[in-house]
């Protein structure tokens, strides 16, 4: 009984204003919990912190210029003109674009990298524009609210409530994840009308999926050799075929808004705009050239042993074999006491230490074997610890099996002594790579391009991606072609 009381008190208290308000595209009555200054306050609180988990604000006032310029086109034909929005590009390569409740709007220089005409842009911030208008980020809230009300009740009823508050938690992750399929695809229809209103052809929409669809698909076969999920944006199209067909029907009723003045697009002037965009990872975050690692803010590289691929990911790096049957993980800490690399090495990795011994590199550094938990099982380890300035560096390398172990030592070890500080001669080579133009000559392919490329593994299957080409595509003659330098 007490339960029950419990739960008709915070229902209850659930359904007390803002209680319904109607919705500015359906012009239906819903349930939301939030009011629109409650909506716009939390845009403006979540536009302070939420940005710096994607890398931040990416430095070009030109590029995010002619973003804003498109994204304003758009939003002032939209359900909800009154809304004053904001665009911004941010600093990671992670292919992604989202929008916070209140009209702040997000797309990654990532995301611009794969795109090849204005159109795809315009698609892009017309579909987040419709998260804003269908005001799906409130509904998630009140979800979110409404499952966060129910494990308080799931505690007072059953004293057993933590995967009702785990559920809930995962809710509040929609906004840079996806709303939901019926969501994204409202979001879609919206998007395909709003382009369709001011000038661009909605079937460039399906462009738009074509160039998702191949980038996911490339990003789901690189997560798994590389053991780790795959990072897509709004990955629903690829796993839900039918919600593809709807899309192809929307697009076809928007095709009948399309402006009498359609906007006559130059795709090569659009290309020109995303000549110089960095690619891949920032210079605050290091750099990956060949077999070693330039990092400029903290002043140090690494050497690798040849063909291994290096994964600079945030807050670790992590090399592995072309089989992945070994890796060095590297991870970064700061220095909080005075003592030597062999005490952090012994309090960092607990347990039982065995041939500790100092690097002798150029740093100071401690080593030392181990048996613990790695990414392969409870395994054998080689673990290090370097100091460099006010931080230490600190190193695990396993290997699938005792004998594979036994053949890489010698290389973790390698590495490891390998950490230094940048000599004067490389600073050039901590710049990030960037996207450059070059017209496609007669007889020139994609293996020649890639044959030239800094980008190293899957070089080939990356200018396709960057170009439109993906799986098999090649280029034409006299073609502007984006590749990385």
């Amino acid at each position: 009984m007490k339960a029950l009381l419990a739960i008709i008190a915070i229902l209850g208290a659930a359904m007390v204003v803002p209680g319904c308000a109607t919705n500015p595209v359906s012009g239906q009555s819903e349930l939301v919990l939030m009011s629109k200054e409650e909506e716009l306050a939390l845009g403006r609180q979540l536009s302070k912190t939420l940005p710096e988990q994607y890398g931040g604000i990416y430095n070009d006032p030109v590029l995010a210029a002619y973003v804003t310029a498109i994204g304003e086109k758009i939003a002032a034909i939209s359900h909800r003109p009154e809304l004053i929005y904001h665009f911004t590009i941010l600093d990671s390569p992670v292919v992604n674009a989202f929008a916070l409740p209140g009209g702040y709007v997000y797309i990654t220089r990532g995301m611009l990298a794969y795109l090849n005409s204005e159109s795809e842009l315009a698609g892009v911030l017309g579909h987040e524009i419709g998260h804003v208008t269908a005001r799906h980020g409130v509904g998630q809230h009140t979800r979110s609210t409404l499952l966060s009300l129910l494990a308080e009740v799931a505690v007072l009823a059953t004293n057993a409530g933590s995967g009702w508050r785990d559920a809930a938690g995962l809710v509040n992750t929609a906004i840079v994840r996806g709303y939901g399929r019926q969501a994204e695809l409202e979001a879609d229809r919206l998007g395909a009308q709003y382009i369709a209103r001011v000038g661009y052809r909605p079937q460039k929409m399906l462009d738009l999926l074509a160039v998702l669809k191949a980038q996911e698909e490339y990003e789901k076969q690189r997560a798994k050799e590389e053991d780790r999920a795959p990072v897509v944006y709004h990955g629903v199209f690829s796993t839900h075929p039918k919600n593809e067909e709807r899309l192809q029907e929307i697009v076809h009723e928007s095709e009948k808004l399309t402006s009498a003045e359609a906007i006559a697009e130059d795709p090569e002037a659009f290309l020109q705009r995303m000549s110089g965009i960095v690619y891949g990872p920032a210079a605050k975050e290091g750099v990956v050239r060949g077999a070693k690692f330039y990092h400029g803010p903290l002043n140090v590289t690494l050497s690798y042993p040849q063909g291994w691929r290096i994964e600079n990911r945030p807050g670790s790096l992590i090399a592995r074999t072309r089989d992945n049957g070994a890796l060095i993980a590297v991870s970064l800490r700061d220095r909080n006491r005075r003592e030597s690399a062999r005490k952090h090495l012994e309090r960092t990795f607990r347990g039982r230490l065995t041939q500790a011994a100092p690097l002798r590199g150029a740093l100071e550094g401690h080593t030392a074997l181990a048996r613990m938990n790695t990414p392969y099982g409870r395994r054998p380890a080689r673990v290090a610890v370097v100091f460099k300035d006010k931080q230490a560096y600190e190193f695990l390398a396993a290997a699938e099996d005792a004998e594979r172990f036994a053949y890489y030592d010698p290389d973790f070890l390698t590495t490891m002594k390998s950490m230094r500080a940048l000599a004067p001669g490389e600073r050039d080579l901590v710049k990030p790579r960037v996207i450059h133009l070059v017209r496609v000559a007669q007889g020139q392919t994609i293996d020649y391009f890639a044959a030239r490329s800094a980008l190293g593994h899957h070089a080939a299957e990356q200018i396709r991606l960057l170009n439109g080409l993906y799986p098999d595509g090649e280029p034409q003659p006299g073609q502007l072609l984006k590749i990385v330098r």
